[in-house]
């Protein structure tokens, strides 16, 4: 069964990259989908990605490449989204191929700024994609070290645990593990909310503050996540787990971390428009930090969110990060 089942990734980036790599150890064909048609037909030339991973190799008879999303969505079964957040409802515009019968997995972690919801939520209330078909790739797995075949880990979340085994699966290899999960939503919540505290925990880097601060601040965010996540979606699950406190601690402390890089360019005096422009990929925390905040007006109780409220009157009220961060400091224990 599995080997009938037609798998494809729309992304040029370096998750997309990354996942790509992954489906290669076990798939004979792979649809891949990216908008910059240079670089599909520099891959289809040069055998590697021009822009992302430089550094990983590919069988081109592997993979059906193109720059047309709907030629790719055609022919798959199962579709892997790796398309920045920010960049993701302009694709799913291009797409005139029924959704419906296809299952559809979110490697994307971030919110969608036009709606202000997770991506599966985005799938299921603006394109009426089932939850049945929908899931979640996620973990503390970092582009990056998948190129360079150092071991991660990764969860693989659905409601329905067959397709979640499904995408396991055919992304398990040598150097990376995968377990299922049927916490679908609280493992995307919690892979948006790690983005905002890694974006704190850069500006923190940026003011100066070291590593003892920074272990208090972990501490401090994942509290705070499993408070928030108790309210969107509650269920018995451990916070503790690699797709929760490991993806936050890789993305707080990681030198590959974006959401880190850019908040360390806001603790360093950037305003918001020049760190966006000097970085030259999508830093999701910044979206997440606007959603996240907005959306405790809709919980049915108050959650306390100091480290969110701090990033989100930096970057959405133009407060300064010195003094927001410095009071930030004092609530924390």
């Amino acid at each position: 069964m599995t080997e009938k089942i037609r798998f494809a990734v729309l992304g040029g980036g370096s998750w997309a990259t990354a996942i790509v790599k992954m489906l290669t150890e076990n798939q004979d064909k792979i649809g891949w989908y990216m908008r910059n048609s240079d670089a599909v037909a520099y891959i289809k030339e040069e055998k590697h990605n021009p822009n992302y991973l430089t550094s990983v190799a590919f069988n081109t008879e592997q993979l059906h490449l193109s720059d047309e999303i709907n030629a790719i969505v055609a022919t798959a079964d199962v579709l892997i989204f790796a398309i920045p957040s920010a960049f993701l409802e302009t694709e799913l515009q291009k797409i005139t191929v029924s959704l419906k019968d296809k299952i559809i997995f979110s490697a994307i972690k971030g919110i969608v700024p036009e709606t202000g919801l997770i991506v599966g939520e985005h799938f299921h209330e603006k394109h009426h994609v089932s939850f049945e078909n929908i899931g979640v790739i996620t973990g503390p797995c970092h582009a990056e070290e998948v190129a360079l075949e150092r071991l991660s880990y990764l969860t693989i979340a659905s409601a329905d645990q067959q397709k979640a085994k499904l995408v396991a699966d055919n992304l398990s290899c040598s150097y990376i593990k995968t377990k299922i999960s049927d916490d679908i939503i609280g493992t995307e919540y919690a892979a948006m909310l790690k983005n905002i505290y890694a974006l704190a925990a850069g500006v923190y880097h940026g003011l100066g503050y070291g590593d003892n601060f920074q272990s208090v601040l972990m501490s401090n965010a994942i509290r705070e996540m499993k408070r928030y996540i108790k309210c969107v979606h509650k269920m018995k699950r451990n916070i503790n787990n690699s797709a929760y406190l490991g993806d936050l601690l890789v993305t707080g402390y990681s030198t590959f971390s974006r959401n880190r890089m850019f908040g360390n360019m806001i603790g360093k005096g950037y305003s918001v428009k020049s760190a966006q422009m000097e970085m030259k990929m999508i830093a999701e925390g910044y979206y997440a930090a606007k959603s996240a905040y907005e959306q405790k007006s809709k919980f049915t109780k108050k959650v306390a969110t100091p480290i969110i409220d701090a990033v989100y009157h930096t970057l959405y009220e133009g407060k300064n990060a010195k003094k927001v961060f410095k009071e930030l400091t004092n609530k924390l224990d």
